[in-house]
């Protein structure tokens, strides 16, 4: 049995875990959650705020129990897991009356009896029913079917499902992944306007895909790019933890260009007319060549992808506080006689512009706290409810940035990071030096 020392131990070395795996790339996140012993991996999937990529490669990748101790969780929202949203909620609703008259139509027959509906019926239903959201192709999808991936995905090249009907499948159908990623990548419908992320958006919240399979695999650039910054609009969106993995991911397959404004230029005028995935694009405008797969009657870059780019793109502005500015820098290093307090602190400078989410991440200690966005902007009961996603935002990207600086996709020197952060006493950065450098990162003077 543990004594309560080492049980405190491992719990805060589950909460700096959790942290450090909003940043990392996924094959780190497996060689990390590999690396755990058995009650802090316990107090990782339990107790901790976990990124939706997280409780996708645990949940891949792990065991019986893992996924016992996450669907305990009551940070873990929207997963299809015991006992938590998922397809369960749909399936309770009762298919419409009228809908069965008018399926028994197009079949020609009562869709409850035998024999059940081939694929190609059941496509052309989706086809019909599946532009007004999910909830009615979700309701074909209770009926009698023998579906075949192979022939849905097919069928979907041939001619694109409606968004609504894609959703569906990724809700209802047990798809395998290669399945999965190839109905991201495939093209779709020109009905689907402004619902186009919604499959997106599901199958990082249905546990499918992670956000760098998603900048993997969707097709065409411009809406990767959009799914790191949806247009402001009703319906599915991401939580703020989600669209700060988006964000991460997504920048993650834009470092290559640097902080060269030309590459950016660049980036934002192919954009537009890429059919091809992010990546390719990247890779293209680094190595100075023209992009393939580029449609030359595709127009112009619009409103909302100009919106992207420019919040994607890296700035060095620094606000302008004068001696004020220079007194909210140092009070990071020096917390207040209370939680409260100094989180009251905090908030009072972003409101009035003197710190931003980047001076948090590079100069609040310790580094842990500085993570964690509970410790600066108060604690919330929800992942969404942060009244400040400017701030998360800005001090995730920082985060992001410092982290691949120094360790870039090296899993060992991730691991020195999560092993020394719950005892460090110094500043993100601080740390960061120390593990390059090579040195010791006991963080005491």
């Amino acid at each position: 049995m543990s004594t309560a020392e080492e049980d405190r131990t491992s719990r805060r070395q589950a909460w700096c875990v959790a942290h450090l795996l909003r940043h990392a790339p996924d094959h780190v996140v497996v060689d990390m959650i590999g690396r755990l012993d058995e009650p802090t991996r316990k107090y990782l999937c339990r107790d901790e705020w976990l990124s939706a990529s997280t409780v996708t490669l645990l949940l891949r990748h792990g065991g019986a129990t893992d996924r016992t101790f996450i669907a305990r969780n009551p940070r873990v929202v929207g997963r299809p897991l015991p006992g938590l949203p998922g397809p369960a909620r749909y399936a309770r609703r009762r298919t419409p009356p009228a809908l069965l008259p008018v399926l028994r139509a197009e079949l020609g027959r009562d869709p409850a009896e035998e024999p059940p509906a081939t694929t190609t019926e059941l496509v052309g239903l989706l086809r019909r029913h599946g532009r007004r959201g999910p909830r009615v192709p979700l309701d074909i999808l209770a009926l009698r079917h023998r579906p075949d991936p192979g022939a849905l995905l097919a069928e979907h090249l041939r001619e694109p499902l409606p968004t609504g009907a894609v959703e569906a499948l990724l809700l209802a159908v047990d798809l395998p992944l290669e399945i999965v990623h190839a109905f991201l990548a495939a093209p779709q419908g020109p009905s689907d306007g402004r619902s186009w992320h919604r499959p997106a958006v599901r199958a990082v919240r249905m546990g499918r895909v992670t956000h760098e399979e998603l900048v993997t695999h969707v097709a065409p650039a411009h809406r990767t790019l959009l799914l790191a910054r949806l247009p402001d609009t009703a319906g599915l969106r991401w939580t703020l933890p989600e669209q700060a993995g988006m964000q991460t991911a997504v920048l993650r397959a834009l470092r290559p260009l640097g902080d060269d404004p030309r590459l950016w230029a660049e980036l934002l005028r192919h954009a537009p007319g890429h059919r091809g995935p992010l990546p390719a694009l990247v890779a293209a405008l680094t190595d100075a060549a023209v992009p393939e797969a580029v449609d030359a009657g595709a127009p112009g870059p619009g409103p909302d992808l100009v919106r992207a780019v420019r919040h994607l793109t890296p700035t060095a502005g620094e606000p302008y506080g004068g001696v004020e500015r220079e007194l909210a820098l140092t009070s990071l290093a020096v917390p207040m006689d209370s939680v409260a307090e100094d989180i009251r602190w905090v908030r009072d400078c972003l409101d009035r512009g003197l710190l931003t989410g980047q001076d948090v991440i590079r100069h609040k200690l310790p580094a842990c706290w500085a993570l964690d966005q509970d410790h600066w902007l108060g604690d919330v009961d929800h992942p969404d409810r942060h009244d400040r996603p400017a701030a998360v935002l800005a001090s995730h990207a920082e985060a992001d940035r410092l982290l691949a600086l120094a360790l870039d996709e090296d899993p060992e020197a991730w691991w020195t990071v999560a092993r020394t952060l719950p005892e460090f006493a110094g500043t993100l950065p601080h740390l960061l030096l120390r593990v390059t450098e090579g040195g010791s990162v006991s963080g005491r003077s």
